[in-house]
Parts: structure tokens; C-alpha cells; sequence
């Protein structure tokens, strides 16, 4: 059977030209050649020969749409028209919550390399006192709308290949986090092989292909193939609420947000932020043959990003920061036929098995990795909306060691909020002259997920010094 399985194997490969993945077989145990037919196998070469044509053997360029307006947003700051709808939308929302009809959705395939952490991102310390875990933080959150609104949400988080089993081993360990184990439910994103710039597979070991994550768009796939789905519709959950994993101070579930999406018949949502100035490195929310389309800063020439209205203000000011909600109909809907997301090219240096075997790991970029953006989705959306918001409020990333987006600058965004929070109810927060505040705050998500429940809490102290450290918990 295995020499059946190698023969064919090798009859798929030598018509796609990637027979050199079965190069070093007569080096392999047997359990080893299972493994890497079993890999091959798992590949769509139809596709692969595609995308070798069309992103590898070809330069590929972003072709920029011949018009595109600013798209329309709710604003962060309501007029009287908008609050009665936006009072109405979220009563709309609390009803879907309490119905179990919303569930939490997280992209954690990533590592904490870049963050010099071993293993799933999930697992970094993030807060600034108690150093609670992205997933324990959002664990928490969870939790917290569950004991508001009296409802279950189930919380379904997208892995990948590399960390899935230890991210179940750290729920497992925690005993998820006081959740019920039910209601967490993993499942690995799908992965793409990595090429050499002349379309040939490469190999990360003799028996086995090097390979790397299909992005946070391959979700809209991996949660209907995975099942997730289909659990969904058993359990009458209509919309996901989707964010990644490296944003300590999301908004796990939005009954505003949730209502508009809702009133709206969206099948995709998404929030905005103002960008801080025009170029930004972040995408760029815009309308493109009347439907809402997320353009990468990389693709926004400087001049349209620049380009200012009648009355002199700039017109694409929308960023995206990666939080949506999806409809579970939508998801159904996109995967009944072979609908595919566009294709994201970027040069990586890979370390590969050269010719003679040997494993050469290269200084310079050697490698095309393909992966697909889900907010790439939207347009295939009959209706979308798109909410904004303080980035003060729901946005503070850890994606660096050190400097912008890190732990440190995120912990200082986390405590800002927090000193926020607690002036609005009344107490008073020392501040350094840049305005950051000059103490260290942690407010727990089970006391306090949002400054209304912060309000509802009687506080013993009225003030905060500076250097203090205060948890609230």
C-alpha cells in the first residue's frame, strides 16, 4: 500500500514539476514517508499551479481601482439623530446577546517570536500588574458579558498547525480560564507551502514540506471546514464577533456595534479608527464599485491618501484595525461555491533542504509566502457598515519587543484608559506632563469590562498618587 501510495504520489507530482519533494524517500522511515504523503496529499496542486503563475512566475502588482470614494462610517460622536439609533441599536444588540446569538471569534495562529515569547501569542503577558495572558484577558471579558447579560458565548479561537496543541494544553492547564470547556472550541487555520522564487515547493526538512499560515483570511474557510460553522447553526448563533489576538483592550462583544450590523442586514461589519495622519500603515477603509474595500497603505499612492474634500479635510481617514463581525449565513454562503480571497505576496527568508540534502538557512530573503486578508471579504458583503471608534478606547497592539505596538507601549494605553475610567467616575489620577498617567492601573475585566459597569461599582478612594500601583479585581 505505501509503495502504491508513493507511486502515485509521484505521478501527481512530476505533472505539477514539484517531484523534488520525494527526493530524499530512501532516507526516510516509513513513519516519515507516511507523514510527508500524507502533507502532499493535503494539497490542492490545481490551486498551486494557479497561484505559482499568477503570483510567483509573474511580478504581481496591486491594480488600483479606476474610482474609489471615502466610505461612509458612523461617527464616534453622535448628533441627536444619530444617539436615538444608536440607543435603539444596541438595545437590538443586548437582545441577540441574550439569546446566545453572538459568539466571540479569535485569530491566534500566531507566535510571540517577534516578542521574543516561546509559544502562541495567546499566552504573552500582557497586563501591567497582574500580567494576565491575552487569553486569560479575553477569557475574562467573555465571562463578563456573560454574567451581565445572563447568556452563554461561545467562543471560538482559529490556531495554527505550529501551536494548536499547545494552546489547548494552556486552556487545559488553566481550566480555561473559569469558561466552560464546551464553549471554547479551537481549530487549526488552513497552510500554504512556501515557494522559491521559481515556483518549486520548498522542503523544510528531507520529509517535510516547508510551510507557513494562509493568513486571517483563510479563516472564513478553516471555520467551515472545521465544523465551526455547523456548530454554529446547532446553537442558533447568528453572528461572530471576530478581532485577533493581539489587541489586549478589544471589545470581545459590542451590543452597539451588534445592533447597527444587525439593523443594517450586514452580512460583514467593521470598526474604524481615525488615522493619526493621512499615511498611516494601516488599511485603508474606501468604497469600490459601491461596496466597502479595505485598500493597504502599501497600495494607497501618497497623493490619493492626501486628497482633501470641499471643505478642506482629508478624505480617507477611516483605518482598519482588524475587528468585524461576520454573519453565519454569510460564511454558509461563501463557501458553497469555490469562492477564493486574493492572494497577499511576501518575500521571507525560509530555511529550506538544498539539493544535496543539506539545510541551509539564508541571510538574505529567499522564499514567497501567500497568504489572504479576510477583510478582503467585504466587498462579496451585499450590505456592510463601519462604526468608529476612540482607538484610545479599543485599540492598544502588542506586535514588537520593543517600541511602537509593543507590551510596554500597550501596557501604558491599558493603564490610560483605565485612569480614564476612573476619572469620569470621580476620582482623581496623577498625570505626567504628556498626559499619560503617572501610576500604574489594572482594572480587571471581570470588575469593570466597560466604564458603565465601572460606574455601577462603589470605589474606596478617591484618589491616585503618582508611582501608586492599584488593581482592581
Amino acid at each position: 500500500l505505501l509503495k502504491d501510495r508513493i507511486a502515485q504520489t509521484k505521478t501527481t507530482l512530476l505533472a505539477h514539476n514539484q517531484a523534488h519533494l520525494l527526493a530524499f524517500i530512501n532516507t526516510l522511515t516509513e513513519t516519515e514517508i507516511t507523514a510527508l504523503l500524507d502533507q502532499i496529499e493535503g494539497f490542492n496542486f490545481t490551486l498551486i499551479d494557479n497561484l505559482i503563475a499568477q503570483y510567483i512566475k509573474s511580478d504581481v502588482t496591486f491594480e488600483m481601482p479606476s474610482a474609489i470614494d471615502p466610505a461612509p462610517a458612523f461617527p464616534l460622536d453622535p448628533d441627536s439623530q444619530y444617539q436615538g439609533q444608536y440607543d435603539a441599536a444596541t438595545r437590538v444588540g443586548e437582545q441577540m446577546i441574550r439569546k446566545n446569538q453572538v459568539a466571540a471569534f479569535t485569530v491566534a495562529g500566531g507566535a510571540g517570536t517577534r516578542l521574543n515569547y516561546p509559544g502562541p501569542k495567546g499566552n504573552v503577558p500582557a497586563t501591567p500588574i497582574q500580567e494576565k495572558t491575552l487569553f486569560q484577558l479575553f477569557a475574562e471579558g467573555i465571562d463578563a458579558v456573560q454574567q451581565q447579560y445572563q447568556c452563554t458565548i461561545v467562543w471560538y479561537i482559529m490556531t495554527s498547525e505550529s501551536n494548536h496543541d499547545e494552546t489547548i494544553a494552556s486552556f487545559e492547564k488553566e481550566n480555561y480560564f473559569g469558561l466552560k470547556k464546551e464553549n471554547v472550541i479551537c481549530f487549526p487555520q488552513g497552510m500554504m507551502p512556501c515557494f522559491a522564487a521559481d515556483g518549486k515547493i520548498l522542503l523544510d526538512q528531507k520529509g517535510v514540506v516547508s510551510v507557513s499560515p494562509d493568513g486571517h483570511g483563510g479563516s472564513l474557510r478553516a471555520l467551515y471546514t472545521s465544523g465551526a460553522v455547523q456548530d454554529m447553526k446547532a446553537r442558533g448563533i447568528e453572528v461572530l464577533s471576530y478581532f485577533q489576538i493581539d489587541n489586549p483592550i478589544v471589545m470581545p462583544i459590542d451590543p452597539r456595534f451588534i445592533g447597527l450590523h444587525a439593523n443594517a442586514k450586514a452580512g460583514m461589519s467593521s470598526k474604524a479608527v481615525i488615522k493619526v495622519d493621512p499615511l498611516e500603515k494601516v488599511g485603508n477603509f474606501t468604497v469600490v464599485d459601491d461596496k466597502i474595500t479595505v485598500i493597504e497603505y502599501s497600495d494607497l499612492p501618497d497623493e490619493v491618501a492626501k486628497e482633501k474634500d470641499k471643505d478642506g479635510n482629508y478624505q480617507f481617514m477611516l483605518g482598519s484595525i482588524a475587528i468585524h463581525l461576520i454573519n453565519r449565513t454569510f460564511i454558509e454562503e461563501i463557501n458553497k461555491g469555490q469562492f477564493s480571497l486574493p492572494w497577499h505576496k511576501a518575500i521571507k527568508s525560509v530555511p529550506f533542504i538544498d539539493s544535496t540534502g543539506k539545510r541551509v538557512t539564508p541571510e538574505h530573503p529567499n522564499a514567497v509566502k501567500l497568504e489572504s486578508f479576510v477583510f478582503d471579504a467585504l466587498p462579496m458583503s451585499d450590505t456592510s457598515i463601519i462604526l468608529s471608534i476612540d482607538r484610545n478606547e479599543e485599540f492598544a497592539p502588542i506586535k514588537n519587543a520593543t517600541g511602537v505596538d509593543s507590551r510596554e507601549s500597550s501596557k501604558q494605553l491599558q493603564i490610560n484608559r483605565a485612569a480614564k475610567w476612573l476619572t469620569a467616575c470621580g476620582v482623581t489620577v496623577a498625570t505626567k506632563e504628556n498626559g499619560d498617567a503617572d501610576c500604574i492601573i489594572e482594572i480587571a475585566p471581570h470588575f469593570a469590562h466597560n466604564l458603565a459597569t465601572l460606574k455601577s461599582k462603589t470605589l474606596k478612594f478617591t484618589n491616585i498618587a503618582a508611582g501608586e500601583s492599584v488593581y482592581l479585581g
